[in-house]
């Protein structure tokens, strides 16, 4: 990282935490487009794969501008923090092609055959097939439970000698549902057990995982940390740096699913704006949830910010903002829910969140749609739900397009 005096605050660790990467003296981080770097002789192409040299032998194992984008995300998830001795954070980060890439590096490299990873019901589709359809055929065991319940989970930890992970999703897709960090963590380092929590909806800027003892933490970068929709990408980070630069990075060598330089440039100039894009996107979405609220077509609004949800005292307690996404259900159900979203002007019809234009979609149909019905009832997300990433447009225009396709 560049030698800068303390930030005070994550907008300018966003614009200048990138690693110094041109001789050049590039302004902006440079796109390496290569797939393969030179030696300048045997012994050094040796020594570098060896380990006992530093440098870049190709660009799945690592690339100056992968590089950069993993120093600002792990500079914007440490800031202000510091370790069990008070020095600050160190956090070493991966740069994946996808978030559920870098999900799938997480668990493959904290798991083995017969360990057994505890989650709750609320998650991404992608995520929920992973952990429980996916992971078992390798003898993986996965449970589910209400992780807001600190004495059930205490007893399934009792219960369970194989338990080595517990993962949240925090506020969690699509029901906005929020676990209160902190609590957990301390209940499962008294056993041992590592903590992972997928921080895409917050990002660092609303959330920081690690101040509450979090293991390790990951994105979809292609959402709010990005902003702009205009690349695929996933992190991961964790503080144990001794494990991400053995055990978790040769996992991820070896699945290959590595971050391309350009998704990388993209993301690194999308963070820029990371701090005045998620003041913005909370301000709005925050008008949408009390307009949906108050409207007779509404039954119900799941959002984080709301005094009437039920986790409002866990946002308050970790979160800056209570962040862009939301979901709610029609009086009419899924018929409604048909007539709404055929009948916005603006708002646009599409999967994926965290963009700065608002994304309206139907997890039932869509997102989650690799889920069992059963499952999908039992996490809340019925057939009439409807999702929504609020994003940066005027608040007048927003309101005007969800009041017109809700008459």
């Amino acid at each position: 990282m560049n030698n800068h005096p303390p930030f005070t605050s994550m907008g300018s660790v966003a614009i200048h935490a990138a690693h110094a990467l041109s001789a050049a003296h590039a302004h902006l981080t440079p796109i390496f487009a290569t797939s393969t770097f030179t030696f300048d002789s045997a012994g050094q192409g040796m020594a570098r794969f060896s380990g006992n040299e530093p440098g870049y032998i190709y660009s799945r194992f690592g690339n100056p501008t992968i590089t950069a984008a993993e120093e600002v995300i792990a500079a914007l998830e440490a800031f202000n923090l510091t370790d069990d001795v008070g020095n600050p954070l160190q956090l070493k980060a991966l740069l994946h092609a996808s978030g559920q890439s870098a999900m799938a590096t997480m668990f493959l490299s904290l798991l083995s055959a017969d360990d057994t990873v505890l989650s709750h019901y609320s998650l991404y589709g992608g995520t929920h097939e992973f952990v429980y359809g996916f992971l078992p055929q390798y003898n993986i065991n996965a449970l589910i439970a209400d992780l807001r319940d600190l004495n059930a989970v205490e007893n399934i930890i009792q219960q369970t000698p194989t338990l080595k992970v517990i993962h949240l999703e925090t506020p969690a897709n699509p029901m906005m549902q929020c676990f209160d960090i902190e609590s957990i963590c301390k209940l499962a380092k008294q056993y041992n057990i590592l903590v992972t929590v997928d921080n895409t909806f917050a990002t660092p800027y609303l959330q920081q995982p690690f101040k509450y003892g979090a293991d390790f933490v990951f994105h979809s970068t292609t959402k709010f940390l990005n902003g702009h929709g205009t690349s695929i990408g996933g992190v991961l980070v964790g503080k144990d740096i001794s494990f991400m630069r053995t055990k978790a990075y040769n996992t991820y060598k070896l699945l290959g699913g590595t971050s391309s330089p350009f998704d990388a440039y993209l993301l690194i100039q999308g963070m820029k704006t990371l701090e005045l894009r998620m003041e913005a996107h909370c301000s709005n979405a925050m008008r949408v949830a009390q307009f949906l609220q108050d409207h007779p077509a509404v039954a119900q609004v799941n959002y984080a910010g709301l005094p009437s949800h039920p986790d409002a005292a866990t946002v308050q307690k970790q979160m800056r903002l209570p962040g862009a996404v939301l979901s709610f259900e029609l009086k009419e159900g899924l018929e409604g829910g048909k007539r709404f979203i055929d009948k916005l002007n603006m708002c646009v019809r599409a999967v994926s969140l965290g963009t700065v234009d608002t994304l309206i979609s139907h997890p039932a149909s869509m997102s989650h749609s690799g889920m069992l019905r059963e499952d999908r009832y039992k996490a809340g997300i019925t057939d009439g739900l409807i999702r929504m990433s609020v994003g940066l447009e005027n608040i007048n225009d927003i309101l005007q397009d969800l009041s017109n396709a809700l008459a």
